[in-house]
C-alpha cells in the first residue's frame, strides 16, 4: 500500500507498505530526492558507457580482438566462443557503437528501456568474458566470486529501465507525449 502526504508544491513524501520476500517493510521517501537521484544514476551510468565507447570509436587501432584471444581468462567456460569472435569487425562495431550509443540515450534519456536493456546485455556478456572458471568453481572473477563491477551494472540499468528513468527530465517524457507514441502504444515498452 502506497500512501501520498503533499508537503508543498514540489515534495511529495510517500510511504510504503508491503512484503519483501515475506519481510513486512515500512518506509517513507521524499519523491524530489528520488527523483534527483534516478537522473543522478541514469546520467552516471550513461557516461560510464558512453566514455568506454567514444574511447573505442575515436582509436582508429581500436580492436576487441586482442581482449578476445589474450585477455579472456584461461578458465573460462566460454574460451572457445570469445575466440571465435576476435577479429570480427561486427563485434568490434557493435562494442564500440553500442557502448557510444547506449551511453548518449541514457544521459538525455531518450528510449531509456531499449538501452538499459542492451547497457545491460552488454554488461552481462561482458562479466561472462571476465569469469576464470565456471559454475563447479564457484564463478570465480578476478577479485572474488559472482558479482564484479558488470553485474553491478547490470542490475543498475535493470533497475533504471524498471523504474522508467528516461521520464524523470529525460527525453522520454517529451517522445511519449508525441502523436506517433499515441497511436502505437506499443513504443513505451522502449521508452521509460
Amino acid at each position: 500500500m502506497t500512501t501520498n502526504v503533499q508537503m508543498n508544491d514540489n515534495i511529495r513524501i510517500n510511504k510504503v507498505e508491503g512484503n519483501i520476500f515475506g519481510i513486512k517493510t515500512r518506509t517513507e521517501y521524499n519523491s524530489l530526492t528520488i527523483s534527483y537521484a534516478i537522473v543522478a544514476l541514469r546520467v552516471v551510468m550513461g557516461w560510464v558507457l558512453f566514455q568506454g565507447g567514444i574511447a573505442k570509436v575515436l582509436d582508429p587501432e581500436w580492436t576487441a580482438a586482442g581482449f578476445l584471444q589474450f585477455a579472456v581468462p584461461e578458465g573460462n567456460p566460454f574460451l572457445s566462443l570469445w575466440a571465435g569472435f576476435a577479429g570480427n569487425p561486427v563485434i568490434d562495431f557493435l562494442v564500440m557503437w553500442g557502448l557510444t550509443l547506449t551511453g548518449i540515450g541514457l544521459i538525455v534519456g531518450g528510449l531509456t528501456r531499449w538501452n538499459a536493456f542492451w547497457g545491460a546485455f552488454m554488461m552481462i556478456m561482458f562479466w561472462m568474458a571476465s569469469l576464470q572458471g565456471g559454475l563447479a568453481q564457484g564463478l570465480p572473477l578476478e577479485h572474488g566470486y559472482v558479482v564484479n563491477d558488470h553485474i553491478v551494472y547490470a542490475f543498475l540499468l535493470f533497475g533504471l529501465g524498471a523504474l522508467g528513468a528516461g521520464r524523470i527530465a529525460g527525453a522520454d517524457a517529451i517522445l511519449e507525449r508525441t502523436e506517433l507514441v499515441k497511436r502505437l502504444p506499443f513504443l513505451k515498452l522502449f521508452l521509460g
